[in-house]
């Protein structure tokens, strides 16, 4: 999941080389943390959060292929 997830925001952003993705093992969930540069936030958000949300979808429908929980949260400094 973390690949793809990379994959999808360096794609999106300015600035790939400043895209870190935190990935962080829970009981029954993986939570992965999207961290870009300053002025690259608003394009991974998107307008009333309509990237984010797509990003999000994306993953869930890539996690449930594999009997996975994932969450996408994006981190802002």
């Amino acid at each position: 999941m973390k690949e793809l997830v990379e994959i999808i925001t360096k794609a999106l952003v300015d600035k790939p080389e400043e895209v870190s993705i935190n990935e962080t093992q829970g009981e029954s969930v993986v939570i992965l943390e999207i961290k870009v540069g300053s002025e690259d936030v608003g394009k991974i958000i998107g307008k009333e959060g309509r990237i984010a949300n797509a990003i999000r979808t994306v993953v869930k429908a890539a996690a449930a292929k594999q009997r996975k929980k994932v969450t996408v949260e994006i981190v802002t400094n």
